[in-house]
C-alpha cells in the first residue's frame, strides 16, 4: 500500500485503511486513539517493530470498543519522518506490529510533518481527527479521541469531537487541568467514552 499523500508534496496526512462496520446509535460513532504513550509505550522516533510494547490494559480497552460494534482508529503525529529519522516503510511496519498485538483498526491517520511545516493535520490541529472520521464515515460530534497529552484532546476539541486524557509521567499538569475528561488508565478511558457522564455529552445537561 502506498500513502495517499506524501509529506513533501501535499499537506495532508497518510491514511491507512482497515475493516469497516456498522455503528449502533447508542454508542459513539468512532473511538480514535493516539499511538505513542496511549496504545503503546512511547519510544521516540521508533521505526523498529521489535520495540513495540502495548500500554497496560490497551488490548482489553480496544477490544471493549470493538465488542460494541464501534470502529476504532489511530491518530498519530510522526514528525520523525520530516526530521529524516523515519521512513514510510518503518511507520507502516510499526503499524502492522501494533495490529498484531492489539488487533485491526478501521483507519490510521498519520501526520508525517514537523512542527514548523505548517500542515493542518499535526495535533493539536484537527486534521488527523477530521480525516479519520471522514474515512470511517463517522460524524465528528459523535467521535471520541483518547490520548496522553494536551495536543490529543486539543485536536479533538478543535475538530468538534470529545477528548479523554489518560495522563502519564510526561503529561504536564496544565494539560491535565485543561482536559475535558481524564481517566487513570486506558480501560477506564474507554468506559468513559462508551458511557459518558451527562455533562460530557454535547447538548445534554
Amino acid at each position: 500500500m502506498t500513502p495517499l499523500t506524501t509529506p513533501r508534496r501535499a499537506p495532508g496526512p497518510w491514511l491507512f485503511d482497515g475493516p469497516r462496520q456498522a455503528v449502533p446509535d447508542s454508542f459513539p460513532a468512532a473511538v480514535l486513539f493516539d499511538r505513542d504513550g496511549t496504545l503503546i509505550v512511547d519510544v521516540p522516533y521508533n521505526g523498529d517493530p521489535a520495540r513495540v510494547v502495548p500500554m497496560p490494559t490497551a488490548r482489553e480497552a480496544v477490544e471493549a470498543v470493538r465488542a460494541r460494534g464501534v470502529p476504532v482508529g489511530v491518530v498519530s503525529n510522526q514528525s520523525g519522518v520530516a526530521r529524516g529519522l523515519l521512513t514510510y516503510r518503518q511507520v507502516s511496519a510499526v503499524r502492522r506490529r501494533v495490529e498484531e498485538l492489539l488487533g485491526p483498526f478501521g483507519v490510521w491517520a498519520v501526520c508525517p510533518h514537523g512542527p514548523d511545516d505548517g500542515c493542518g493535520c499535526r495535533k493539536p490541529a484537527p486534521g488527523l481527527v477530521l480525516a479519520a472520521c471522514e474515512r470511517l464515515g463517522a460524524p465528528v460530534d459523535r467521535t471520541v479521541v483518547i490520548g496522553d497529552i494536551g495536543a490529543d484532546v486539543a485536536a479533538a476539541r478543535a475538530a468538534g469531537a470529545r477528548g479523554v486524557l489518560v495522563p502519564t509521567p510526561v503529561t504536564r499538569p496544565e494539560e491535565t487541568a485543561g482536559a475535558e475528561a481524564t481517566a487513570p488508565d486506558l480501560r477506564t478511558a474507554v468506559q468513559l467514552a462508551l458511557y459518558p457522564a451527562p455533562d460530557l455529552v454535547p447538548g445534554e445537561s
